[in-house]
């Protein structure tokens, strides 16, 4: 299997924003992402969101792993934590993917951002992008697909993903900073 990442071409990139209210100060992405709960997460994405957890790779570096529905693949995400602050994240994972067709792996990068507008009102940035591998292009030619039907493919169901999660995701972080000033102000 050759994993090299082609970040020349690019299968995917969904840009999706949501307004929630919460307490700027109390917003804590990261704390967010490593405590995560699996049913949380599940409810970020109903139906998609299959599982949630924290690790740390051999070097340490903290990882987010998430198993979710992409379309018709399941993706298996090993988020390596390359930016982890209170308002923003950025994950890079090298994804393993269960399609019809067999297995195969993709890079994803996830970046996760809020923002404040004004007093309380903030609005979350869900950004994903996907780059294949050379594995995923040799896979993709087996199975008699050009690069651009998978790219087509890819950001039609990428998109309906981050569509549907990216709403929940900001009111699951609204909701954690909500509990994290009231833990505090007691």
């Amino acid at each position: 299997m050759t994993t090299t990442v082609r970040t020349d071409l690019q299968l995917s990139h969904a840009v999706v924003t949501a307004e929630v209210s919460a307490p700027f100060e109390h917003v804590d992405i990261e704390t967010w992402l490593k405590t995560l709960p699996t049913h949380e997460y599940q409810r970020c994405a109903p139906g998609d969101h299959k599982a949630a957890g924290y690790t740390v790779d051999d070097d340490g570096t903290p990882m987010s792993i998430n198993v979710e529905m992409i379309g018709t693949g399941l993706v298996i995400q090993q988020y390596r934590y390359e930016i982890a602050s209170a308002h923003y994240c950025r994950m890079v994972s090298l994804s393993d993917v269960f399609t019809p067709a067999g297995w195969t792996t993709t890079q994803v990068i996830w970046e996760l951002r809020m923002e404040q507008l004004e007093g309380d009102r903030l609005r979350y940035t869900n950004t994903v992008t996907s780059h294949p591998t050379e594995d995923f292009l040799q896979f993709i030619a087996a199975n008699d697909q050009t690069f651009e039907q998978a790219a087509a493919a890819r950001q039609e169901s990428s998109g309906k993903h981050c569509e549907l999660e990216t709403p929940h995701y900001a009111r699951s972080i609204a909701a954690f900073a909500k509990a994290r000033a009231t833990r505090i102000a007691a």
